[in-house]
């Protein structure tokens, strides 16, 4: 049984307690989730069951929308609220320069993502190693904030929603908004993903795969025989021929191809149409 939808996790649960959950409430054990939402936060997860699981790196995922509220002046090594051991009382600020701090991180930015996250280093989990003590450097990364607008201001707590690229740390964009303010700390109080790209919560509403796939649809010409029994296919046999990842819809399935050099290869063959 396939099906992919928009689900919408509680605060306190992390991403693998709430999956649990989905997978007990539709019987079904073969399930992930696209995008990790740590157990402070709340908000969209992408989520799928059966063979749609495969889906997850073709999919109309960006850009992501988050509502997040930095509380100035706490300090934690994991950048939000599970591990505050400080806090020091800091003058208000006026709500102008607030506005202009947080609106001139709109456009390209390149940062240290937090050590406590899914970043892998040598093949292990950043967090794992910050967990152990570990001594280790994280490398930068780069990302796209395409808009970020201040939404409230009650001193010492400051909310904002941003619209990011995929792989946006939105801790680390709220610790470089609290020192670019001039203060030494500050750390995500609240998190909340409002949306990823197409996913938006509609009550777990099963979503068709072809309104979702970040790609285009190809037409093959030759006999559906090669596909049914995943032949070889040739580049002349398709409408368009151009380089590209494209999927092609067959009678109650589609396959995902591509289209390299006049080679073609399958990505994903026979994902069947069907639902829970």
């Amino acid at each position: 049984m396939n099906k992919i939808f928009a689900a919408y996790k509680p605060i306190g649960l992390s991403s693998n307690q709430f999956l649990g959950k989905l997978k007990r409430k539709y019987k079904n054990k073969k399930a992930g989730y696209s995008g990790t939402l740590d157990p402070f936060a709340k908000g969209v997860l992408i989520v799928a069951f059966g063979s749609y699981t495969k889906l997850f790196r073709f999919l109309k995922k960006t850009p992501k929308a988050y509502r997040a509220t930095m509380w100035l002046g706490a300090y934690s090594s994991t950048l939000d609220i599970e591990k505050i051991d400080k806090v020091e009382l800091l003058e208000e600020l006026d709500i102008k320069k607030v506005k202009s701090v947080i609106k001139a991180f709109e456009g390209g930015l390149e940062y240290l993502p937090p050590k406590y996250s899914a970043k892998k280093i040598d093949g292990k989990r950043a967090y794992d190693l910050a967990r152990g003590g570990e001594d280790f450097k994280m490398k930068s990364v780069k990302s796209h904030i395409y808009s970020v607008e201040l939404i409230s201001y009650s001193h010492p707590f400051v909310t904002f929603e941003a619209v990011v690229s995929e792989g946006t740390y939105i801790r680390s964009l709220a610790d470089l908004i609290s020192k670019s303010l001039g203060y030494s700390s500050g750390v995500l109080s609240y998190l909340e993903r409002l949306y990823e790209g197409v996913f938006k919560y509609e009550k777990e509403k099963s979503l068709d795969i072809k309104d979702i796939l970040d790609m285009e649809k190809n037409i093959y010409l030759g006999s559906s025989i090669d596909i049914e029994f995943g032949r070889k296919l040739s580049l002349e046999n398709f409408r368009i021929k151009e380089d590209g990842i494209y999927y092609i819809e067959n009678v109650d399935s589609i396959s995902i191809i591509e289209i390299n050099d006049s080679e073609v290869k399958y990505l994903l063959n026979k994902i069947g149409m069907d639902e829970c």
